[in-house]
């Protein structure tokens, strides 16, 4: 099939684009912040110790979840079509998304305003309940994407339950297990003492299943549902990615685990979801997720083309876009430098003052 033989507008090649460096994004950034609290009651052997885990991600989690919130928005005013398409196929998914990310709110927020360890104790449950719920359900949504959405052209026709075959379930464990590796390994990154080697021992010591089970599905996705369409032949990019991918978690975990060099495995962490995404994102190309009846015209499918919004809007957008991200991009920058040390339980008084 000939590499891009359905021309695609350049700014519906520019959105689809951002919209997959603000998924990226949020996956990076928000995948340690869930993994720390989905590690409070594994790690964290007193309520100092879980109060340095908050910490560790304490000035950032909310501005991270901010790359959720724009790729949504992104979705909604450069593909509306898309976006309506989403709402109708996991409407219900992303309702537990939503409850989730609330319950994380509510949790960070709360956590310390009363000094009732049994209210401490609530309200890391509600952190580590908020956080494995997206995990697992945004890994299950990504899987489906991989193996193409049923719709009518229009809008999803499929089964609720046929949302949940065995690689989609696979693709929620493997977004759980792999959060929990990268959110060890920015706990190792950010902390000293006793915190800081539980987490690298949680690395070493389920690392290597999670490496597994993230070559089984991308070997998987690339061999059933390769990045091929009649958009384009990205299917040497979809492997080059799953290599990336691999290579890189296990390039992380001997870093953390073996040589104690948790800088590098936070970056190789990271590095690895980003291949991971990326390939989402190849396999996504021009389909949007939506499993395509190639006997009827492209005008009268669900895709790239007919699921944007007017080329005027796209352009406003564009310049928006030039204008805002840098200075987003900035500050978080920023916020990320101006918390960059490293802290331990010397740095939590033993007795808070509320």
């Amino acid at each position: 099939m000939p590499f891009l033989e359905i021309t695609v507008p350049a700014l519906n090649l520019v959105w689809f684009l951002l919209i997959a460096v603000l998924w990226v994004g949020f996956f990076f950034l928000e995948g340690f912040d869930f993994g720390v609290a989905m590690l409070l009651p594994i790690l964290g052997r007193d309520d100092r110790e879980r109060r340095v885990m908050v910490n560790t991600i304490g000035p950032t989690w909310d501005g991270n979840e901010v790359w959720l919130l724009t790729a949504g928005g992104a979705t909604f005013a450069a593909f509306p079509g898309w976006y309506a398409s989403l709402f109708s196929a996991i409407y219900l998914p992303l309702l537990l998304v939503l409850v989730g990310l609330i319950l994380r709110g509510v949790a960070f927020e709360y956590r310390s305003k009363h000094p009732d360890s049994r209210w401490r104790q609530t309200f890391d449950v509600f952190a580590v309940v908020g956080s494995f719920l997206p995990s697992l359900v945004l890994g299950v949504g990504f899987a489906n994407f991989m193996i193409g959405l049923a719709n009518d052209g229009k809008l999803w026709n499929g089964s609720f339950l046929g949302l949940f075959g065995p690689f989609a379930l696979l693709g929620g464990v493997l977004f759980v297990a792999l959060f929990l590796i990268h959110g060890a390994t920015f706990i190792a990154l950010k902390s000293r003492g006793d915190i800081h080697d539980r987490a690298r021992g949680f690395v070493r010591a389920y690392g290597w299943p999670v490496v597994g089970i993230l070559a089984v599905f991308v070997i998987s996705q690339q061999t059933f549902w390769p990045s091929v369409s009649e958009f384009g032949d990205l299917g040497f990019l979809g492997w080059v990615t799953a290599v990336v991918a691999i290579g890189a978690l296990a390039a992380s975990v001997f870093m953390t685990g073996q040589l104690d060099r948790e800088g590098w495995g936070f970056v190789l962490t990271g590095l690895a979801i980003v291949a991971l995404v990326v390939g989402f994102f190849l396999r996504m190309y021009g389909n949007l997720g939506f499993a395509q009846d190639e006997s009827r015209p492209v005008a009268e499918r669900l895709n790239i083309i007919t699921a944007a919004s007017s080329e005027t809007t796209l352009t406003l957008m564009t310049w928006a876009a030039v204008i805002f991200v840098p200075i987003v991009l900035a500050y978080q920058g920023w916020s990320y430098w101006v918390f960059s040390k490293r802290i331990s339980t010397k740095n939590i008084p033993e007795k808070i003052v509320y």
